[in-house]
């Protein structure tokens, strides 16, 4: 019985810690959001930690994200023209993979290696400042940590993910075309000419607008977690293997969800 008690405070108390963290989430996302409507980061101090972290994020994500979307997308079109051949649909090789690669595995795969590689630089950063009390100097200052460290990151994360999508999007196109035509004997121009008929702008501005949904999401969860970290050293390593761990599911449990609303809207 009293084992039975336990576990149930134990499961109570991880719901509660759950609830309290997707609180703390949505509160710094309010913030953020509400400084960047208010026009507080209009300051060329501001500005110049915008493209900082704007040049920080597509450095970092650069490789990745490449070598994620080249390999993802000639892989699929390996599989997917082995199955087509058993009902003699080779050639639609490309409809599938250009569509699947725009709707969701550019937007997903991207975010997911985004959301690990940046998200964990960022939950890292604050971190250290968070344990060795810069964050406090800054608040005791009349500083507001929000606008100084969160917003920039956040803002950078949010614009380059589309963009990272669509480089992904391109050169994952492009790792399929050559696989088709090397590996199955798809000519090049038909397996053109069968994207433009498979994917629309309303498959292609869907997908980026996911991706800026992620990054919104993804980055504001990477700064709390920096925000909130304790401990010292050990305490940073915790919150980054924490972001890598939490942006991952997000970023699976939101696609679904942003999917579904973005269908009803027709995208």
């Amino acid at each position: 019985m009293e084992t039975t008690y336990g576990s149930i405070r134990g499961a109570s108390g991880k719901i509660a810690y759950v609830f309290e963290y997707a609180g703390g989430v949505f509160e710094l996302m309010g913030r953020a959001l509400k400084l960047v409507v208010r026009g507080k980061m209009a300051g060329a101090m501001e500005r110049k930690a915008i493209i900082e972290q704007i040049e920080s994020i597509a450095i970092r994500s650069l490789s990745i994200v490449v070598l994620t979307a080249i390999f993802s997308s000639m892989v699929m079109t390996v599989q997917f023209a082995v199955q087509l051949a058993r009902f003699g649909a080779k050639e639609y090789v490309g409809n599938v993979v250009s569509l699947s690669l725009v709707r969701e595995l550019g937007p997903v795969l991207t975010a997911l290696m985004v959301g690990g590689r940046v998200g964990a630089g960022i939950s890292a950063e604050l971190g250290s400042m968070n344990v060795t009390e810069q964050i406090d100097a800054l608040r005791s200052m009349g500083a507001d940590p929000i606008q100084k460290l969160v917003v920039p990151r956040i803002l950078a994360t949010t614009l380059m993910l589309p963009l990272l999508t669509t480089l992904a999007n391109a050169l994952g196109v492009a790792g399929a075309m050559l696989t088709a035509r090397l590996d199955s004997g798809v000519h090049l121009s038909y397996f053109y000419h069968s994207i433009l008929q498979a994917v629309t702008v309303q498959d292609f501005v869907g997908g980026l607008i996911k991706t800026l949904l992620f990054g919104f999401v993804l980055s504001a969860i990477a700064c709390y977690q920096g925000l909130i970290t304790r401990g010292g050293t050990q305490g940073v390593g915790r919150s980054t293997t924490q972001t890598v761990v939490i942006t991952s599911v997000v970023t699976l449990i939101s696609d679904f969800v942003f999917t579904k609303v973005l269908l009803e809207f027709g995208m």
